[in-house]
């Protein structure tokens, strides 16, 4: 199997890594804006580099893995469906509903794959949650809280591109919420905190968010997130029912401290990053993806379930800004639920 890689960025150079070592993928093609990085990079992995994406397409691939700037994310997909490639592409599909339920429209008209990579979906832990809910352990679900804590901020530069907090960062939390649970998201609250560095506030984004949602079945949800958690990296999700209640993300490496006495103490090597915590999970979706491209397993997640986590970060941006609950039927693409 020839795999095209488009984008040799932090997460493109370790997709580019576990395919190369993979015993399947013959051989990559690595293409990137920035072509230095790219022949940089073939050169360490003995790959090979295109000049740009033409070429990736003329020299010849059974699949493609997008991993550029969001923006460029649509675009590619389009093509590749054109070209009756699967493709793989780190979230989102786009920034916005109309571009993400166009590339989605190309995909399912040319009957070609496209996965998205949300990573948390192969995490041990949430595996487990997982499990967990759907064998009835917990018995019934009645609370759910989860957060995502990042350490530093982006660069200032990155703000006016990402989309906001809601879509950029907690949108993981709200896709791997609807995959834990089963159950879709009827309606949010949401506020946001810009009172941080100015940078956030000169972009229009918040470098803190809080959203309530309730999903169908009546389960409620706090789901929070901020760009200022000096501690380090913090990523967890409690699931409470009435006969038990876990935990996804607290080990020795989760980066809080107790006050009782006889607490734990804080972790002596606090996760940093997403790409470090979830370093496992990235490796597992791309070896899914050319499992599904050798037709062996059925698609994880695939256009369909992105735009339901999008359309939940929408919402949530709405309620931001309009101070008030959202109804996710308020926001278009609504469409039939395809999890499992």
């Amino acid at each position: 199997m020839r795999i095209g890689v488009i984008g040799t960025g932090r997460i493109g150079t370790i997709h580019a890594h576990t395919l190369s070592r993979h015993r399947e993928v013959g051989s990559l093609i690595l293409t990137d804006a920035d072509a230095s990085r790219a022949q940089e990079l073939a050169h360490r992995l003995g790959e090979t580099a295109a000049p740009g994406v033409d070429e990736i397409y003329r020299w010849g691939v059974d699949a493609v893995v997008i991993t550029t700037a969001t923006p460029a994310h649509a675009e590619l997909i389009g093509r590749a469906a054109r070209s009756g490639l699967p493709v793989f592409c780190e979230k989102p599909i786009a920034l916005d509903l109309a571009g993400t339920l166009s590339a989605i429209a190309e995909v399912e008209t040319a009957g070609t794959i496209l996965q998205m990579g949300f990573q948390r979906r192969f995490d041990t832990g949430y595996t487990g949650a997982r499990e967990a809910v759907r064998s009835g352990r917990l018995g019934r679900l009645h609370t759910v809280r989860a957060l995502t804590s990042d350490q530093t901020p982006p660069p200032a530069g990155y703000l006016p591109l990402s989309g906001g907090l809601y879509r950029d960062t907690m949108i993981h939390d709200f896709d791997v919420l609807r995959w834990v649970t089963g159950h879709e998201v009827v309606d949010v609250y949401a506020v946001g905190s810009d009172a941080g560095p100015a940078m956030f506030r000169e972009a229009g984004d918040v470098d803190t968010a809080v959203a309530v949602l309730t999903l169908d079945d009546g389960t409620l949800a706090t789901i929070t997130g901020t760009r200022l958690n000096g501690a380090g990296y913090d990523v967890r999700m409690e699931l409470a029912g009435e006969l038990d209640q876990i935990v996804v993300g607290l080990d020795d490496r989760t980066p809080i401290a107790s006050t009782e006495p006889t607490g734990p103490p804080a972790a002596d090597k606090p996760w940093t990053g997403f790409l470090e915590r979830f370093g496992p999970a990235y490796e597992a979706e791309l070896n899914a993806f050319v499992e599904v491209v050798r037709g062996e397993r059925p698609n994880p997640c695939d256009g369909r379930e992105a735009l339901q986590a999008l359309r939940i970060a929408e919402a949530c941006e709405l309620s931001r800004r309009a101070r008030r609950p959202v109804r996710l039927a308020e926001i278009p693409g609504e469409a039939e639920r395809t999890f499992g």
